[in-house]
């Protein structure tokens, strides 16, 4: 059309129907022959028409965009929570949706600023705390959303993630399983539990009940993101508890300064000491030696969270709980 924008009136003139045919093909408020809903659409595509976002904005009263609520604040390991962004960015253009990435930490007044902005039409939040400050006004909004994280009381929310309680739990099993007697958690850094998020505190609690049931000797430690912090963690560690052979590592920026802190103490890995880690398998896979490990299924939980806001959006009913059972890939740390 020599660059100048296509609008529903060519559509419709060169389909040969009606500008309000178009109009219902495009929303799908009507139900249109087969015969016409092709000739519409390859119109559409001859043209190369694109609907005005503004214009369907005030025909639907939606703003096709949903808000990504990920503050960016200190012990987040931005590699990863990135992975679950580009997740549910991937999954919300399926529905023909934008995501507003918000990133600084304004708790509910950042929500309700939003909210009350009607620039988005849902939310997903993720970095859950135990006791989160956003929760309450989640239950009072209109615009439906999404938890990727469990606060402590979930009633009244829709939460989706990983089963961190079982993934710590799993780990311990697979050590007992191989024999280890003593052995220890390396978490998140410690602002992160004092922040009290939920999935560090639920992989540590995970972790201790299963050392617990399992006869175990352990301990749990916060781990810092350095690798002069890591070497001093570890050291101490093997110096107060030497009989340690086995470590379960929940900071995907401190795994490779683990494996770089035991050979300094030459401490072979699985020899000496076995190590599993909660990360992402390219993570576990780069490693030397390559780490068994339980999948942070990032993509999977972005995918479900989109879903399930959609969901909501549309007014269907959806689980209030959806937790994604851990997976473990055993390697040659073990």
């Amino acid at each position: 059309m020599n660059g100048r924008t296509v609008t529903i009136a060519q559509v419709a003139k060169h389909a040969g129907v009606a500008v309000s045919t178009v109009s219902y093909v495009l929303s799908g408020k009507r139900t249109i022959s087969a015969d016409t809903r092709r000739r519409v659409l390859d119109s559409i595509s001859a043209l190369g028409y694109h609907p005005n976002a503004g214009a369907r904005a005030l025909a639907s009263k939606r703003s096709n965009v949903i808000a990504l609520v990920l503050p960016l604040r200190a012990g987040v390991h931005v590699p990863v929570m990135m992975r679950f962004a580009g997740a549910v960015v991937t999954a919300a253009r399926r529905f023909d949706h934008d995501v507003l990435l918000l990133t600084a930490d304004e708790g509910a007044a950042g929500i309700r600023r939003v909210a009350a902005s009607a620039l988005v039409d849902a939310l997903v939040l993720m970095d859950v705390e135990m006791d989160d400050r956003r929760v309450p006004l989640l239950r009072e909004l209109a615009e439906p959303s999404v938890l990727i994280g469990f606060p402590a009381e979930p009633g009244g929310l829709t939460c989706v993630d990983l089963d961190f309680r079982a993934a710590g739990a799993r780990c311990v099993e697979h050590l007992a399983e191989r024999g280890h007697e003593e052995i220890a958690l390396l978490g998140a850094p410690s602002v992160v539990y004092e922040r009290g998020t939920g999935f560090a505190r639920r992989t540590r609690e995970g972790f201790v009940e299963a050392v617990e049931a399992h006869g175990l000797t352990g301990v749990a430690l916060p781990c810092e993101e350095t690798f002069d912090d890591v070497y001093e963690t570890v050291r101490d560690l093997l110096l107060d508890h030497p009989g340690t052979s086995g470590l379960v590592v929940h900071n995907e920026a401190a795994v490779g300064h683990v494996l770089g802190a035991l050979r300094q103490l030459d401490r072979r890995v699985p020899h000496d000491v076995a190590v599993v880690a909660i990360c992402p398998d390219d993570v576990a896979e780069r490693a030397s030696p390559p780490l068994t490990s339980v999948l942070i299924p990032a993509e999977e939980v972005g995918r479900e969270a989109v879903r399930l806001v959609m969901d909501k959006l549309e007014g269907r009913v959806v689980p209030h709980s959806t937790l994604l059972a851990p997976q473990l890939a055993i390697r040659a740390s073990t």
